[in-house]
């Protein structure tokens, strides 16, 4: 992770912090009655936009363009806001959304702070479940619930063999692929639910995280939460995580590539 002025962490941190606090209570306020479904795919498959989607990236933009009216925006529902600034912001309004149209308490609000391309600082926000993950630099993470801040770290002491890994393949994984990795299946003995999956392993819950299918909102946010945490993560055949695409998440350098072996003649 690339390193920015400390002062500039301090403004951005507490930007991130506070935010997070307006969006639950946005959400609380605004949001948490009645919204509308469509369809992005259109009968070629189902990819659920909610009003509530727009409603949380206008109200995020609106936020960062009154504090840093500079910077770019790169937004899941409104594409880019582009200008010369080397600060980008990428937003995922509700990450997790079919979880939100049944009622699934596990989506977040995600965004991240990039410069120069690379994601800085990140927020997983998770209104209904009343907590959130935040980094505030490059080596320290928390989660904040109950009014308590509690530092995060990976349990990196697990070994392979021991690991609890959770995943999910979104329809991303073809079915023939997925006959081609039997151990790696035979692994996914959790529950893999977004965000929170990724969450959990940055507070050492579960150590092992697999996704198909991130786009770079899913998981800009989450990259310096984790890396602050102690994980380690990467594509599944090894390329840096912020290309997004297949994803995998460790708690230590070695499980990562211990799994991306098993996983390799699904690449």
């Amino acid at each position: 992770m690339p390193q920015i002025k400390k002062f500039n962490y301090k403004i951005y941190y507490k930007f991130l912090n506070n935010l997070a606090k307006e969006l639950t209570r946005f959400y609380t306020s605004k949001l948490s009655k009645s919204f509308k479904v469509t369809n992005k795919l259109k009968g070629r498959g189902y990819d659920p936009v909610t009003s509530s989607d727009k409603a949380f990236e206008r109200f995020i933009r609106s936020k960062i363009t009154k504090k840093f009216p500079n910077h770019q925006i790169i937004g899941e529902e409104f594409g880019k806001k582009k200008s010369d600034s080397n600060y980008s912001w990428v937003i995922d309004p509700i990450d997790g959304t079919r979880s939100y149209v049944i009622g699934n308490p596990s989506w977040s609000n995600l965004i991240s702070l990039n410069y120069k391309g690379d994601p800085i600082l990140g927020l997983a926000n998770f209104p209904e479940l009343k907590k959130y993950y935040i980094n505030c630099n490059s080596k320290v993470a928390y989660k904040f619930e109950n009014g308590k801040r509690i530092r995060i770290k990976v349990n990196s002491k697990v070994n392979f063999n021991k690991a609890r890994v959770a995943g999910a393949f979104h329809g991303a994984l073809p079915l023939n692929k997925q006959k081609k990795i039997p151990k790696v299946l035979k692994l996914l003995e959790f529950p893999c639910f977004d965000a929170l999956s990724y969450s959990h392993l940055a507070e050492g819950k579960i150590d092992i995280v697999l996704q198909c299918g991130n786009k770079i909102w899913d998981i800009h946010p989450l990259i310096p939460i984790i890396e602050a945490a102690g994980g380690k993560l990467s594509t599944w055949n090894g390329d840096e995580a912020k290309k997004a695409g297949n994803i995998i998440v460790a708690n230590n350098e070695k499980n990562k590539k211990q799994m991306i072996k098993l996983l390799k003649p699904a690449i």
